[in-house]
């Protein structure tokens, strides 16, 4: 059984018509070109940015709880969505994965890290409005961003529940997936998207919508890693006191001339 909510740009006969040309084949490749574009020109004219900005000195409390419940929950759902997306379900029934045990995995998983990374995310944007000097440090691009990530975590949690816990399930495997593979293949295939659920197709424009503005905002600093900390030179501090306290200096700390 599938689950009969409506479809987003579907009309007579099942033809994507020009809002479903807009959504499904002009979107993906203006999403791709500037999220390409923007981390490019994000690198060359604000190097300096790429950063978190991180908040940790002003609160550490909620930070502790917040923080590793939506980056593990994030780095959940990503895997999955990258398994889901890009694996073919042939492969997976290659290697002896029937559609039921796929299915049963990646609804556990998926709504499990769903809400551990929902709940991180809240605790996160109420630590950042309640407090002050966190709050004060929160850019309008930080504000954008939180409400776009909020908006597609609620969306794919929302569709998880509504077509396969409460309705009688859809296999997004045959739809969702061989389009997003079609646009990389650059032979977007529109139709694909015609019948499918109108919360999947929320999901997946709000998903669109979020790389867009990616290169703007803090996220930029997942596609970064601290590399060049395992090579830079180490950093020597000297002292321009003539007294080095009121001890005798341990040995390996005496004052360098």
């Amino acid at each position: 059984m599938t689950s009969q909510l409506p479809a987003l740009a579907a009309q007579n006969g099942g033809e994507p018509g020009v809002a479903g040309i807009l959504l499904w084949v002009a979107l993906p490749y203006v999403t791709i070109a500037v999220f390409a574009l923007g981390h490019i020109w994000r690198y060359r004219y604000d190097k300096f940015g790429w950063t978190t900005r991180s908040s940790q000195l002003y609160e550490r409390r909620l930070l502790r709880i917040g923080s590793p419940l939506f980056h593990f929950g994030i780095l959940v759902v990503l895997l999955g969505h990258v398994g889901g997306l890009l694996i073919p379900d042939r492969w997976t029934a290659a290697v002896g994965i029937t559609e039921h045990m796929y299915h049963v995995i990646a609804v556990v998983l998926g709504t499990v890290a769903g809400f551990c990374t929902l709940a991180g995310l809240a605790i996160l944007i109420y630590r950042r409005r309640t407090v002050g000097p966190v709050f004060a440090a929160t850019t309008r691009n930080d504000k954008l961003m939180y409400a776009v990530l909020a908006a597609v975590i609620l969306l794919g949690l929302a569709a998880t529940v509504a077509a396969n816990i409460v309705g009688g399930g859809y296999n997004y495997r045959e739809t969702v997936s061989p389009w997003f593979r079609s646009v990389f293949y650059l032979r977007p295939d529109p139709d694909l998207m015609t019948g499918v659920p109108i919360l999947f197709q929320l999901h997946a424009i709000s998903a669109l919508v979020l790389f867009c503005i990616w290169p703007f905002t803090r996220l930029v600093h997942m596609l970064t890693a601290p590399v060049g900390y395992l090579t830079r030179p180490y950093i020597v501090y000297r002292s321009r006191d003539e007294q080095l306290g009121m001890h005798k200096p341990r040995r390996g700390w005496e004052r360098v001339p």
